[in-house]
């Protein structure tokens, strides 16, 4: 059986139409994040996806997927942090959204939900500033105490991984992802926000990060985990 591969979508559901399309036989796919557009706007995909949350997506329709408020798309399938999920004949867990050190230690009832906005097309509005858009060290430590993982998913990557950010070279990589990378050894890492592809070993794991969705996407081989990169 074999298992594709998303990178970030930002609304780029043309794109997701089409790689699906091309390939009838994948049954299950993932994402990254940052699923939404511009306006925090989804549309359900042909084929079964499961996702995390990336820091631009609607974390108010996230919300209420969770919440069980809202009734999720067709074929989307939210993954919440610090949980595993069968995902065909594997077991799935994500960490979406980023990390800021100044909410890291919060726990998850004290995040504020931000000020309400108009909705958009039956969506529920999408803010800015939104601080459910990070991971916390609750979520982390559950992803920590799981038995088994066979691929984790984050929006953030691993360190090390240095970009340039305002002139100057910087591992922009998360400490957190490598702990939980340690901890529970999954067969693979996907990763996403940076809009970068790479494919590394960290703490022993492959970790992978994937390009937008406009540009490249994965086929794994769940047997092997083994992969091929195709253009989009």
């Amino acid at each position: 059986m074999k298992l594709g591969a998303l990178g970030d979508v930002h609304g780029d559901f043309v794109s997701v139409r089409a790689i699906m399309h091309r390939h009838p036989d994948i049954g299950c796919w993932v994402s990254v994040g940052d699923l939404a557009d511009t306006n925090g706007l989804y549309e359900s995909p042909p084929s079964p996806l499961y996702w995390i949350k990336g820091n631009n997506d609607n974390l108010e329709f996230v919300a209420g997927v969770v919440a069980a408020t809202r009734a999720p798309l067709p074929n989307l399938h939210y993954i919440p942090n610090g949980v595993a999920i069968q995902v065909g004949p594997i077991i799935v867990a994500g960490l979406g959204g980023t990390m800021a050190p100044t909410w890291y230690d919060r726990a998850p009832a004290d995040i504020p939900r931000p000020r309400q906005a108009p909705s958009t097309g039956g969506f529920p509005p999408m803010a800015r500033d939104d601080k459910r858009r990070h991971f916390l060290r609750a979520e982390v430590e559950a992803l920590r105490a799981l038995e088994r993982i066979d691929l984790f998913v984050s929006h953030e990557a691993a360190r090390p991984f240095h970009m340039e950010v305002r002139g100057r070279r910087q591992d922009v990589g998360k400490t957190p992802i490598n702990e939980v990378l340690a901890s529970v050894r999954p067969r693979m890492h996907l990763s996403g926000h940076h809009h970068v592809y790479h494919d590394d070993v960290r703490q022993g794991v492959r970790s992978i990060g994937l390009g937008p969705v406009g540009e490249s996407y994965l086929l794994i081989d769940l047997d092997t985990w083994k992969y091929e990169r195709l253009e989009t």
